[in-house]
């Protein structure tokens, strides 16, 4: 491996292991009981429950963006892959065996996409939104843990 990719593959290892704690540490306080339709009601009232959701929306998203658009591309081009679209990269990584399913990245990613655009107007699902986000935090960690077990087991960092 050259020494500009096993650069950048330590730092976005870096970055990818410190967003995995970070979302899981908003995750644990944001849901330490259930979200519902009341709760979320008062985000304009309550600021700290709002910046948790904007914590967990922004963690959320961040953690899926650098895996699946910086690791994964550098992850596949150091295994003699070819990178390419982020839908392919996926299914290859899921191929051979970094990801749990490339379908289910592409649902999270259009998941977060609700978080964001539905945080403005619709309470409900904006609730059902961050809910299912927050299922799924399990699996997005896990995932993302699993290629940088990939990638220490390697000795790329």
């Amino acid at each position: 491996m050259d020494a500009n990719r096993g650069l950048r593959l330590a730092f976005l290892a870096r970055v990818v292991a410190k967003e995995i704690r970070y979302l899981q540490q908003t995750d644990g306080r944001l849901f330490d009981v259930p979200l519902d339709v009341s709760k979320v009601k008062e985000l304009e009232n309550d600021l700290e429950l709002a910046e948790r959701v904007d914590a967990f929306v922004s963690r959320f998203g961040r953690l899926q963006d650098t895996v699946a658009e910086k690791l994964l591309p550098v992850v596949l081009d150091a295994l003699g892959e070819k990178p390419g679209a982020m839908i392919d990269n996926l299914n290859r990584a899921e191929q051979l065996g970094l990801l749990g399913s490339a379908e289910q990245w592409m649902a999270l990613r259009d998941l977060r996409n609700r978080m964001v655009h539905e945080y403005i107007e619709d309470t409900k699902q904006l609730v059902d939104a961050l809910n299912k986000g927050h299922q799924h935090v399990a699996a997005l960690v896990e995932d993302a843990s699993r290629i940088l077990d990939e990638i220490q087991a390697r000795g790329w960092v």
